[in-house]
């Protein structure tokens, strides 16, 4: 994990339903993405597809790196509600 939050994005490939692509995140956000994925016994790419799928189902989609970063702050509130 990085010591500050306040770190440039990285750019890194993930593969959803068989397209490879590519994300750019925070340092910040690839921790809590991996952390995510480990809590919910899915890889990565896995939990992508999913965030991805949902994002596509919204009223005004955003890009996928924002549907990211969304998803894992509101993962985050639903875990500190309970």
């Amino acid at each position: 994990m990085i010591d500050t939050p306040y770190h440039p994005p990285r750019k890194r490939s993930v593969e959803i339903a068989g397209h490879k692509t590519s994300i750019s995140l925070e340092p910040l956000f690839w921790d809590m993405l991996h952390e995510a994925s480990a809590r919910a016994g899915l890889p990565v790419n896995a939990l992508v597809a999913k965030i991805d799928a949902e994002r596509i189902e919204a009223e005004h989609p955003p890009g996928l790196a924002t549907a990211i970063r969304l998803w894992l702050v509101a993962d985050l509130r639903r875990r500190s509600d309970q």
